[in-house]
């Protein structure tokens, strides 16, 4: 095949990622396989990637699996090559049953899923500062956690401990009891004794515990700081919280606009009605897919207004009285909750890139 007929041709990519290598696959504009290869999960595999798709003709579009993870380096190069990347979201299970798996089918059915426009998102990009929150939130979490634990870990120590021990400490609170054990000062030489090894438990812990409350104090304020300068107008609203609002702008992503619609969104929170009508009755149920942290965030909205905002009480009222339950009603005002922040999050992303438009 000549330069020009290289060029001429379109051809679509498919890639199956892991850690330590990418297997990818072609097809050209008639959906047939041209060629499936290997390559590092490296900048210069990425880069040798590239120029082996571009060899077969003018690249149209890649679908990469897994991009929020093994796949993510390899999205951002393309994305700075200019090349439009799809994200895959599921195997096709007919051909998988069929075929089998390995590596290579996988590679191919990306590529024919990223042809068809079948099973592929949008994926959201990962170079902007969602996704500094996401890393941030990501160790909040964990470090939420761990505090959790170790606290558990105090109590259950504590009931188990001598009389003498528990005695002065059972009546105490949280910060009191955790403070107390991080300010004692134990033998450490004593460790073979009972009573001596308890102490040395319960200040370990302690300080484990106060460290962890520290930690998360300062991501806390790093959070809080991303969420103003992204999102200020969604934090002023009744009932979201900082970490809340976090979560929110995770789920959008730093690229917004690839959610077509509210009703995109609302589906993507899992807060979209899904119908379960038969004969003459007419009914929704609850959605039980999409983002279940978003999902939740929405419902800790929902929940807070419900006890502070006056119009909210008097919507679910009426929701009651028209014959829906509370948890039906409490659905439905999340719906229009998710509706309100897509508005929000796509005025402030159209408010951030006004000026680069005008530059």
């Amino acid at each position: 095949m000549s330069a020009e007929e290289a060029h001429e041709r379109r051809v679509i990519g498919g890639v199956d990622t892991h850690k330590d290598l990418h297997v990818a696959a072609v097809v050209d504009g008639r959906d047939r396989v041209l060629a499936t290869a290997s390559f590092a999960a490296t900048r210069q595999g990425y880069r040798q990637m590239l120029i082996w798709m571009r060899s077969f003709g003018s690249l149209r579009r890649v679908g990469v699996e897994s991009t929020g993870s093994y796949g993510a380096g390899l999205l951002r190069f393309l994305q700075r090559a200019g090349i439009e990347v799809l994200e895959v979201t599921a195997p096709d299970t007919q051909d998988r049953r069929r075929r089998g798996k390995n590596d290579d089918f996988d590679a191919q059915s990306a590529a024919h899923a990223a042809f068809a426009g079948t099973r592929t998102v949008t994926p959201r990009t990962r170079d902007g500062m969602v996704e500094s929150l996401r890393v941030l939130s990501a160790c909040r979490k964990t470090a939420v956690a761990a505090r959790r634990i170790a606290l558990q870990m105090i109590h259950n120590t504590i009931v188990c401990a001598p009389d003498a021990l528990r005695e002065t400490l059972r009546r105490m609170t949280r910060m009191q009891l955790v403070r107390t054990l991080a300010a004692w000062r134990p033998d450490l030489s004593a460790y073979r004794d009972v009573e001596a090894a308890y102490r040395i438990g319960l200040k370990s812990l302690a300080r484990r515990y106060l460290e962890l409350h520290d930690e998360i104090a300062d991501l806390d304020a790093m959070i809080g700081a991303i969420v103003d300068e992204l999102a200020p107008d969604l934090v002023a609203r009744n009932s979201i919280g900082s970490n809340g609002a976090a979560q929110l702008l995770l789920t959008a992503g730093d690229n917004p606009e690839r959610l077509r619609s509210e009703a995109g969104f609302a589906a993507l929170c899992g807060v979209s009605p899904v119908p379960a009508s038969s004969g003459k009755t007419v009914r929704y149920r609850l959605n039980r897919g999409g983002d279940r942290a978003a999902n939740s965030a929405l419902h800790i909205i929902a929940i807070g207004r419900l006890r502070t905002d006056g119009r909210t009480k008097a919507y679910v009222a009426r929701r009651i009285a028209e014959g829906h339950s509370k948890l039906e009603a409490i659905r439905c005002l999340k719906r229009y909750i998710a509706r309100e922040v897509f508005t929000l999050i796509t005025r402030r992303r159209q408010a951030i890139n006004q000026p680069r438009i005008a530059a």
